[in-house]
């Protein structure tokens, strides 16, 4: 599903160069659940901005499924995100003007991969799915953290990606609820979703398959 061969990447700062990645070599198959773990600077985020098509490496190649993402141009990257990976937030990224229901259907708005009379119900359907679907017609400032991060992770499958990526999903939760989500991601590969999920919690991280140690830019 994922290939990764010597992936590196590196950032111009004032102060000059810093390597983020060096010489990554990773595989991740089918319906595999991750957890890449780390200290802050390891590289973990930048590994999942390469796996998402959200920015490119400096050397090396990406692919995943079919697709060689450091050949494809910026409109191609973008469509093919958009039908083919849900990304999750710390921060849950949820637009507060629009409910919980919109939210869901906005991915579906912007790839137009599912009829138009069919969004609504798949976006209730999907909130049932991660146990939120009464809080539906609420704004999400309504909604609690834990409420929130399940309507991310909703709006995550809307256009039903083989590719859920999370970058510290439950930073800003409590133990237990941060346990129910990562139980959630657990749920979603038995699917068949390949889960990719930063975080430094090591222990909510055993809910997943495997885990993988980034140091200081390198597969420990």
């Amino acid at each position: 599903m994922i290939e990764l061969r010597g992936v590196a990447k590196t950032f111009t700062t004032p102060a000059g160069t810093f390597p983020a990645l060096r010489g990554v070599d990773l595989d991740i198959v089918s319906g595999e659940s991750v957890a890449v773990v780390g200290r802050s600077g390891s590289g973990k985020s930048t590994l999942l901005h390469m796996v998402g098509a959200i920015d490119r490496p400096s050397e090396g190649s990406v692919r995943v499924g079919d697709a060689a993402l450091e050949k494809l141009s910026p409109d191609a990257l973008a469509r093919w995100r958009g039908r083919n990976v849900g990304i999750v937030f710390q921060f849950f990224q949820l637009l507060p003007t629009l409910t919980v229901a919109e939210n869901v259907m906005l991915p579906m708005d912007f790839a137009a991969a599912i009829p138009a009379a069919e969004r609504r119900p798949r976006a209730l359907e999907l909130l049932d799915r991660v146990g939120i679907r009464d809080q539906a017609d609420k704004l999400p400032a309504t909604l609690s953290g834990g409420q929130q991060q399940r309507a991310a992770i909703a709006r995550a499958l809307a256009n039903d990606p083989p590719l859920i990526l999370a970058d510290e999903p439950t930073g800003n939760l409590d133990t237990a609820t941060a346990a129910e989500i990562f139980g959630l991601f657990g749920e979603l590969a038995a699917t068949g979703k390949t889960v990719v999920i930063v975080t430094h919690e090591r222990d909510a991280a055993a809910a997943l398959g495997r885990t993988v140690t980034l140091v200081d830019g390198r597969l420990a």
